[in-house]
């Protein structure tokens, strides 16, 4: 009975109360989803429709300034641009000679030193010449020899003419004896020149230096047989008093010189160390190469110099500077004064109302830390050479004029900051004095 009511009470609830935990958490979920899309659209629309501030980020291309802009400024002035061209060279010796022996021989003496400058002509090294003087005396004997029997034929020639002319003999007789007496002739100067040849077989032993020059390493010691197919050598000679130096220059540089050189000029070449630091010498140019490197697109150029020092050496690394001309009476700024922007190549002027001004200008050719302006700018302007990435047109600037009264008033505060220091030494010694007048 008690299960029959219990039954038919839970039927008689509401339907609100009879699913009531589902339906409940069912409505907080729902509840969370809204409160979660309302905080979503709330934030968008912040985000969306919020008042726009005006940028505090300055305008323009260094902004807005509050005061003036601290620059330097130089005025620009006249003067000459030197037109060079830099390029990278190699010292070449004018003369590289491998000294060889042009006899086969005993190497009995080397009177050189390594390193040593020589002299065309100096004594370097002797040959043996024994096996050679004994041939010298060998031909001077066939010679004497020949020549003898070559007087006999003459003497007998004589007497057949004579005889021919009486008929006392045949000509056939005369004939063979006049052949006879050109070939002793052939024969005494085959003789001679055998003897010629041993002579200069015993100059060949006395080896001397067949240029000015320095001496390098020995390439063979003393005692050596030497030949003539030896491909080393005795030593080598480089001539080092005038020396060369071989640059390349591009073929766009190439009508410039060229044109110079037709004119009869002398072009000045200075050559400097690796690191561009240390000038090592100057000379001229000396020529120019036939024909254009077509892979490079470089021509070459060779320039002579005395190296009376000897600082240039063959083979050396060197960056080399030719004066193509020197350009007169240019307009000249400093290089830090040119900018680079949509205006193309500018400067800032500043007015005399000490406000600046873009001006666009032509540039020439640069020597350092100058460059010529064709055009743009006139002597007398002053242009901005630094504080110029802060500026803009119109800019309010000022100029460094106060700065050189800073040390001035520095003097005079230190000057007369010493006084009060001079004036409390002395109030302390004053003041000492008295103490020790009090103690005594």
């Amino acid at each position: 009975m008690n299960d029959v009511q219990g039954k038919d009470m839970h039927q008689g609830l509401p339907g609100s109360m009879r699913g009531g935990p589902v339906k409940g958490r069912r409505w907080l979920r729902r509840l969370i989803w809204g409160v979660l899309i309302a905080l979503l659209l709330g934030t968008l629309g912040w985000v969306v429709f919020r008042p726009q501030t005006a940028p505090s980020s300055p305008q323009g291309r260094a902004g807005r300034f509050s005061g003036p802009v601290p620059v330097v400024a130089v005025p620009a002035e006249k003067g000459d641009i030197a037109i060079t061209l830099n390029a990278l060279g190699t010292v070449t010796p004018l003369a590289t000679v491998t000294v060889k022996t042009q006899i086969a021989g005993q190497l009995t003496e080397v009177a050189f030193r390594e390193g040593q400058m020589v002299k065309a002509g100096d004594f370097l090294a002797q040959i043996d010449p024994r096996p050679y003087q004994l041939a010298l005396a060998q031909y001077a004997g066939q010679l004497q020899r020949d020549q003898a029997l070559l007087k006999d034929a003459e003497v007998n020639l004589a007497r057949y003419k004579t005889l021919v002319a009486q008929d006392s003999i045949a000509r056939q007789t005369l004939d063979t004896q006049e052949a006879l007496v050109e070939q002793y002739r052939g024969t005494v100067e085959t003789d001679k020149a055998q003897v010629n040849n041993a002579k200069l077989n015993l100059v060949y032993c006395h080896i001397v230096a067949p240029a000015t020059g320095r001496v390098g390493l020995r390439q063979v010691d003393p005692g050596n047989y030497v030949q003539t197919s030896d491909t080393s050598g005795i030593v080598v000679i480089t001539q080092m008093q005038p020396i060369t130096v071989l640059f390349t220059l591009a073929e766009d540089n190439l009508p410039a010189v060229l044109k110079r050189l037709h004119d009869g000029a002398s072009l000045p070449v200075t050559v400097f160390d690796r690191a561009q630091t240390l000038q090592l010498a100057s000379g001229r140019l000396l020529t120019v190469d036939n024909q254009i490197d077509t892979t490079t697109g470089t021509v070459k150029l060779r320039a002579q110099f005395d190296n009376a020092d000897g600082m240039l050496f063959p083979n050396q690394f060197v960056n080399t500077r030719l004066l193509v001309d020197t350009l007169k009476d240019a307009v000249v700024v400093p290089t830090a004064a040119v900018q680079r922007g949509a205006p193309g190549t500018y400067v800032y002027l500043v007015k005399p109302d000490n406000t600046v001004t873009v001006r666009p200008v032509t540039l020439g050719p640069s020597a350092g830390e100058r460059v010529a302006v064709t055009s743009g700018v006139e002597p007398g302007d002053n242009v901005v050479v630094d504080g110029g990435d802060k500026l803009r047109e119109g800019a309010q600037v000022t100029l460094p004029t106060a700065k050189a009264q800073i040390p001035a008033k520095g003097r005079e505060t230190g000057s007369g900051a010493a006084t009060p220091d001079d004036h409390s030494g002395k109030r302390d010694g004053a003041s000492g004095a008295e103490h020790r007048r009090r103690k005594e």
